[in-house]
């Protein structure tokens, strides 16, 4: 008598495995070394995030937890379900380039960007109002406050969410 998980990953090739895993280990750390980076540049660059900075940061949250389900879903010899969790993963790094590229195109003046932290802001008047919003410090989402060869921290970030789409959907896309 056969036992049902050992038969199933009997029948993962071993090809199979090796890239599922593969590339929801690479998504996994691409993805957690993205957000590394970001709080690199937070925390000890001190450059302050703005809103849209933050809101690309949300799908690799979420993108690394579910890149090692993969992997447990493919150490479990679960093939079918590691393609979901790497489609789901590949999806969200999608995302992430997405918000890039709207964010780096605010940055270039491509469009406008949410008048939250984008542009001259709402005219408000009033005394104490009005010192505090003089004293308050708005990071701005048109503004890029580092470069480097032209590219933006936003700029970065599309092509790292872009290189992982292809990585989890490569790892999604394998079949026996």
């Amino acid at each position: 008598m056969t036992d049902t998980p050992s038969a199933s990953r009997a029948t993962l090739s071993p090809a199979v495995r090796t890239r599922q895993l593969t590339s929801a280990l690479i998504v996994a750390v691409g993805a957690a070394g993205a957000l590394a980076g970001a709080w690199y540049f937070q925390l000890v660059v001190g450059l302050a995030p703005c809103p849209l900075c933050l809101e690309q940061r949300v799908p690799y949250y979420i993108g690394v937890p579910i890149a090692l389900i993969a992997m447990v879903c493919v150490a479990g010899g679960k093939a079918g379900l590691a393609r979901v969790a790497l489609g789901l993963a590949g999806a969200l790094m999608a995302l992430s380039a997405f918000l890039a590229i709207y964010h780096a195109g605010i940055e270039w003046g491509f469009w406008v960007g949410p008048t939250a932290c984008s542009g001259t802001g709402p005219a408000v008047g009033g005394g104490n109002l009005l010192e505090g919003l003089q004293q308050a410090r708005v990071v701005r989402c048109d503004e890029a406050p580092w470069r480097l060869f032209g590219l933006s921290l936003a700029g970065y970030n599309a092509f790292i969410g872009s290189a992982l789409t292809v990585v989890a959907m490569w790892g999604a896309a394998a079949r026996d």
